[in-house]
């Protein structure tokens, strides 16, 4: 993964609890237990990552909102809106609101799928590995993430209602492989699984079958530990390294970095 900047990870599924915000924060906080700088992007919203490590919306004076609505890098609006590294090890820019009106406030504006991808070829040169935990619905701010990543990581969870959300994605993914230059490189991510359940072991065969090696071989299963590392304000590795939940995400990791 040798590049001028940092390898970009985008997490989303249009659908909501499969698991994405719980993806977003300990796949980073194993990148950091591999040694990678890592930033962590919050672009969703309700703000659940920045939240989860004690961001709250009246501690953040600057967010990804206003770096998305400069005109161009500003090294000086960064160095307000990230937040160093905490107990997770992760540097963080923390989600806002404001995002909700993103489409009216990019309405004229040029190249306005290329404005994260352009703010992270500058701003991600200091980190190896940049997550973005991405909004549940289709606009201009996944367009963005989507766009701007080197890898889609879609959660699925292993729920026969889960694989709507995944078709949701499918038919955003083929409208902007229609446009863009490459096409969008994306895996999917078998999460919140039940090996005691019949209907899981069934929907993690349906999906393996249907997507092969689109599939990581990693699958997470349900940890009451991510739960506790939720109450904590911290990541999972903090609260359980020796957890199931820690031990996955730590194999997903290294399954990227030997892609």
């Amino acid at each position: 993964m040798t590049r001028e900047r940092g390898f970009v990870v985008a997490i989303a599924n249009q659908k909501g609890g499969v698991g994405k915000t719980t993806t977003a924060l300990s796949l980073g906080a194993a990148m950091v237990r591999l040694n990678k700088r890592v930033l962590l992007m919050d672009l969703d919203p309700h703000g659940c990552a920045s939240v989860h490590l004690g961001l709250f919306p009246e501690n953040v004076t600057f967010s990804v909102h206003d770096l998305l609505l400069a005109d161009g890098f500003d090294p000086e609006l960064w160095r307000t809106a990230v937040f160093p590294a905490g107990k997770s090890g992760m540097d963080v820019v923390a989600s806002s609101v404001r995002l909700t009106e993103l489409d009216i406030d990019f309405k004229g504006r040029e190249n306005k799928g290329l404005v994260l991808k352009n703010l992270l070829a500058v701003a991600a040169r200091e980190y190896d590995f940049v997550v973005l935990d991405c909004p549940p619905g289709m606009g201009v701010l996944l367009v963005n993430a989507i766009v701007a990543s080197d890898l889609l990581i879609i959660p699925i969870q292993t729920d026969f209602l889960a694989l709507h959300g995944l078709r949701l994605i499918f038919d955003s993914i083929r409208l902007l492989n229609k446009v863009l230059p490459r096409p969008v490189a994306w895996k999917a991510l078998a999460t919140m699984y039940d090996c005691r359940a019949g209907a899981c072991r069934r929907v993690l065969e349906l999906v393996r079958g249907k997507l092969g090696p689109k599939l990581f071989k990693t699958v997470i299963d349900m940890d009451t530990q991510f739960r506790e590392a939720s109450a904590q304000g911290t990541v999972i590795f903090e609260v359980a390294p020796d957890s199931r939940g820690a031990k996955e995400y730590m194999a997903l990791a290294k399954e990227i970095l030997a892609a």
